[in-house]
């Protein structure tokens, strides 16, 4: 008997699901290291795939070059409230079910192509969210502004928002970002009020 057949058993057997089932099914799949609490080494590689997607490699590496799936997984392990975390994590999944649902294949067997196409639609997505996301809250906001100690509704962030922050933070602040898509001076020189500035330049990284 395997496990999945065991857990559809037990689940008989109570009546209903067994919590944490997936996980237990899911665990028998995977043999990927553990990077932290919360990711893996593959969630490093797909959080790669999806930043090199949104910055990929033209003139300058691209976010993978770079590791910013790396990035990711330390910022939101260490500075993310459990909230936040949460719906990062969901996130990954959520992405891969939008890959299934447009391509009826995982975002990791996408051709490149086929993955900017689902990012875009992905990106004005969270977009529309985030703007009635803002609007419910400065709603909020002003029904009880005459109350100091009211808590806010807690409203979730877009996913896909998350990643693509993420992605441009960790990646303009890496080595590659700052020194190849960026003009960079290790040690800077007098300040410049006003600067010539040609079309095509790349921005300064410090």
């Amino acid at each position: 008997m395997n496990r999945r057949d065991a857990i559809s058993r037990v689940a008989l057997i109570m009546g209903g699901a067994v919590i944490g089932a997936d996980f237990f099914i899911s665990g028998c799949k995977t043999t990927s290291k553990k990077v932290n609490d919360l990711f893996t080494e593959d969630h490093v590689a797909f959080l790669n795939e999806v930043a090199d997607t949104i910055l990929p490699t033209t003139s300058s590496p691209g976010a993978k070059a770079a590791n910013v799936g790396h990035f990711m997984t330390v910022m939101v392990k260490d500075c993310y409230e459990p909230k936040n975390q949460q719906t990062f994590v969901d996130g990954m999944k959520k992405l891969d079910d939008a890959s299934q649902k447009k391509y009826s294949s995982k975002f990791m067997d996408l051709d490149p192509q086929q993955r900017t196409d689902l990012l875009v639609a992905l990106d004005k997505e969270q977009k529309d969210f985030t703007k009635q996301r803002n609007k419910e809250i400065d709603v909020e906001k002003l029904q009880h502004k005459d109350n100091p100690k009211y808590k806010m509704t807690y409203r979730p962030n877009h996913y896909f928002r998350m990643m693509k922050e993420l992605t441009l933070l960790g990646y303009f602040t890496s080595e590659i970002g700052a020194t190849k898509a960026l003009r960079y001076v290790a040690v800077p020189g007098r300040y410049d009020g006003c600067v010539p500035y040609k079309k095509g330049d790349k921005a300064w990284a410090t």
